[in-house]
């Protein structure tokens, strides 16, 4: 008998970032995360709407094509994503250290940026997938030199492609975006659910009951 809290297909995250888990996880996903562990450097040189669409379909790859291996659950979807932030023609992924945040927020501040996000999604029962990309502007507040220095000071830009965040300390420096706020965080839900039903399955199917 099938377990009616249990979601009807399982959902693999192929992906380290604590962000998209807890996105999914608010919109009723309970996500099993199986870090793909890539390469990213071999798509250097891609403009920045090409690199985050690459990325991901290297991460969901790395993952689905190694389910076995990966002990991934029978018919699984497995979703990778990526992103980077596109400013002055650059696609700017997370930053090297302290010094090349301060910088890029030097860049940033008082300006504008593109938010890029790959999502590419393989059902394992079929071997479809598809494979999308977002795009969300930034509006950056004119922060000033302390407040760099402070909001570098805690980690956070370190850890996040274009070294900021909307859903959490940096999130006090946007001062708005123009698309999907979720695509920020990392991974776009309208978009992500309309991938789910071009893979012939229920987004609300995937719901932990």
């Amino acid at each position: 008998m099938t377990d009616p809290h249990l979601p009807s297909v399982p959902f693999v995250l192929a992906s380290a970032s604590p962000a998209r888990l807890a996105t999914l996880r608010s919109a009723g996903l309970a996500p099993l995360v199986v870090v793909s562990g890539v390469d990213e450097s071999v798509l250097d040189g891609l403009p920045p709407a090409e690199l985050a669409p690459g990325l991901a379909a290297l991460k969901c790859a790395a993952v689905a094509d190694r389910a076995e291996e990966h002990g991934l659950p029978a018919g699984a979807l497995v979703l990778g994503c990526d992103s980077v932030l596109e400013l002055d023609g650059e696609a700017l992924g997370k930053p090297a250290d302290a010094e090349d945040a301060v910088r890029r927020w030097h860049a940033m501040r008082g300006r504008s940026g593109v938010l890029h996000s790959g999502h590419c999604l393989r059902d394992t029962a079929t071997g479809r997938t598809e494979l999308r990309g977002a795009a969300t502007t930034v509006h950056f507040a004119d922060v000033d030199d302390d407040e760099i220095a402070a909001y570098v000071a805690t980690g956070e830009p370190l850890q996040v492609a274009g070294a900021f965040t909307v859903d959490g300390l940096g999130g006090a420096f946007v001062t708005g975006i123009e698309g999907d706020f979720h695509t920020v965080v990392g991974v776009s839900l309208p978009l992500l659910r309309t991938m789910v039903r071009a893979l012939d399955h229920s987004w609300t199917g995937l719901w932990s009951r």
